[in-house]
This record gives structure tokens, sequence and C-alpha cells, in this order.
């Protein structure tokens, strides 16, 4: 069973919107979201309203503790949402190009390397083997890229969206009626639930949060349903038989209903980012969905570009930057030219918290630096 309708998205362009989401994302996680903590630092004790709204900033670029949602765990939601768009746009082309049997050695390839990239960015073998962490933020891009690609490659658009209910409904049932030895069934607390209970006892290596893992195995299941949501978006914007106006209305309709359903599913299944409920798919796939369509409607419908070159510049390379950051840290670079005694001179100077502001801010400025100097000459690094 193939998918019915593959000719008719191979020779559509890039699609910039797309590019330049993925790169405003990857802002927020390269400095941006320090600078926002900063910031709210800088704000206490300058009246009301300022601390107010400092305050506001400063919680929403942090995890929420468990159950809930905040703005900074959307961050990777959406990337994971945009890989699913991202498969619409490539698989395609090099099915044309290469055949279909060689597209599934190529997912295959990407896959790998991406999960090897991931176990690189968490230390590799660089501790004792009980040190090193199996899951986390790239491998889980790899497993749902992975995933995704095979059912966009072998699935119609009803098998497609059979896969999500599945997952989705699967996973939900998994945790709701299987008991958690010790504790019983239908438990979603942290330490309490399945998922939690699998990672510690059956997950090798080092776990994020020592007894559980926001990455971990089952979780991954309902991870993969994030990405196919963002194969129906990019469907969307490929379709060449719907308006580029009425792709932002289907997009900000689709994503509005999949906020409010699941927002009641959250009712019963609560919306939680570290073992990625079923509700917390579909809240946050529904948001990208919103998020990806004004992006549409300014860069793709308006063709209001200009403003975006930045993020254009960091969303080419969105992975590689990613897995930078991780290995040399940015932050630490930046805190190397303006950290130390000049940052305490700031907070005493200006307020507390600008030395931070300051290092953050500069952290992202060379991300950007770099960025740009790959988009320039034309480098893009793929995985």
């Amino acid at each position: 069973m193939r998918y019915v309708d593959l000719p008719s998205v191979i020779h559509s362009p890039r699609i910039a919107s797309v590019d330049a989401l993925r790169g405003l994302n990857m802002f927020w996680i390269m400095g941006f979201d320090g600078a926002m903590v900063a910031l709210a630092q800088m704000s206490e004790g300058k009246g009301p309203l300022v601390h107010a709204a400092g305050g506001f900033l400063g919680t929403q670029f942090q995890h929420v503790a468990w159950e809930g949602l905040r703005f900074y765990d959307l961050i990777f939601p959406l990337f994971v949402f945009l890989t699913g768009v991202s498969v619409v746009l490539s698989l395609p082309r090099l099915v044309e190009r290469e055949g279909r049997a060689k597209a599934h050695l190529r997912v295959l390839r990407r896959s790998l390397l991406l999960y090897v990239l991931g176990l690189i960015a968490y230390g590799g073998i660089s501790g004792h083997w009980g040190d090193i962490r199996l899951l986390g933020v790239l491998q889980r891009i790899a497993l749902c890229y992975f995933f995704t690609a095979l059912m966009f490659l072998n699935f119609n658009l009803r098998g497609l969206a059979a896969a999500v209910v599945v997952l989705l409904v699967g996973y939900w049932a998994l945790l709701t009626f299987v008991p958690v030895p010790g504790i019983g069934a239908g438990s979603y607390g942290a330490d309490a639930n399945l998922a939690n209970w699998i990672d510690y006892n059956y997950l090798p290596g080092r776990l994020w949060d020592v007894t559980r893992d926001p990455e971990g195995m089952l979780s991954t299941l309902p991870a993969v349903g994030t990405c196919l949501f963002g194969v129906f978006a990019g469907l969307l914007l490929r379709d060449d038989r719907v308006g580029e106006q009425q792709k932002t209305l289907w997009l900000i309709g689709g994503g509005c209903l999949l906020v409010l359903v699941g927002y009641l599913w959250a009712l019963q299944f609560p919306v939680i980012k570290a073992i990625w409920t079923s509700s917390f798919v579909l809240v946050t796939a529904g948001y990208s969905a919103i998020m990806l369509a004004l992006m549409h409607q300014i860069i793709d419908v308006w063709q209001w570009r200009r403003w975006a070159t930045v993020f254009l510049w960091v969303g080419a390379n969105a992975l590689a930057l990613y897995f930078l950051n991780d290995v040399i840290n940015f932050w630490s670079i930046a805190a190397r030219l303006v950290g130390g005694d000049f940052s305490s001179l700031l907070d005493r100077v200006i307020a507390q918290g600008a030395g931070g502001f300051v290092i953050n801010l500069t952290a992202l400025i060379l991300a950007v630096m770099l960025a740009g100097f790959l988009y320039r000459h034309k480098i893009f690094i793929r995985v």
C-alpha cells in the first residue's frame, strides 16, 4: 500500500515558511531562553507591572514541573512536528530521483547517523558504559523520522490517519489500564506511571532525570504521532488543489480543533510533556499548526520575507546547530567573551541578571553568525 498522492507533491518549490519556523524555534534554545530568564531576574523590584511582565516571561521560558504546558514546552514537539513536514518536502523528490528502495535505505542511513550524533551530543563513550544516554532529543528525532518516513513511503492517507489513532489511543490505553507494579493502573504521576516504570527497569544507560527519562522508550510511540501530524500539515502545504490562503485557514482551523480536543482529553489524560501524553500530542500539534499557518501567511502568501532572513539562516542548518550547541556550547564561548568580572559589573551597574542576559544574547549572536556564514557559502549540513 503506497501513498496515493505521491506524484502530486514532487515538483513543488521549497517552502520558506517551514525553514523560517524551524529557525525561529531554534532561537529559543540557543540563548533566547536564558536571556528571557535573565530579563525576568532584571525586572525584580522594578514596579508591579514590569515585575509581573518579567516574571511571566521568565516562567514561560522554563519547563513546567510535571503537568501543564508553558511556551518552552512547545519547542521540542514543534521540532518533531516540522520533521514530519520535512518528510513530505524531501522524500517524494528522493523517490523520483533514486527509486523507492533507495529511499528506504536513505531513511535508514539518515536515522542511524542522527541517532549516533545524539549519542555523541550527550557525551558518547567518554565515561563508563552505564553513563551513555541511549535516548535523548536527537535520538527521539531520529526514531520519529525513521518510523514516520517508513509509513509515509508505504501507507496511503487513510493508513497514516489510522496510525495516529492507534498510537495515541494505544498509548492512552497502556498507561490507563496496564497496572504498574506496586502502584496499580491509571496513574500518571511522576515515577508512578507505566512509561517511567519501563524506563527505570529496562532502559540501559543514564536516565536524564535519574529515575526516569523524558525521551524514554514507551513515550516515543506518541512522539511518532506528533511527527505524523506534521506530515498531514506538509501534505496540505504541497497540495496544488488548495489555494495558499485556504491552506492558512485550514491549518488554523485544524490547529484550533486539535487544541480543543487535546484539552478535553486532558480532563482524563493530563497534558504532560515528560511522558508525552496523547493530550500533549494533540495540544502541541495544534499550536504547531497554528504557528505554521501564521508563518505561511506572512512569508509564503504575503511574501514578507526580509524580516525572517536570520531565521532562514538558522533553519537551513537547524540540526547541525543543535548538535554543535550541545558539543561546543555557544553559551560557554560567550561566557569567555563577556562573562566573569564583566558580567558581575553589569549586574551591579544595571540590574541583577544583566550579566546573564548579555552572555545569553552573545551566545545567540555567535550561533546566528555561524548560521549566516554557512548559508551565504551554501554549506548545508544534512544528516
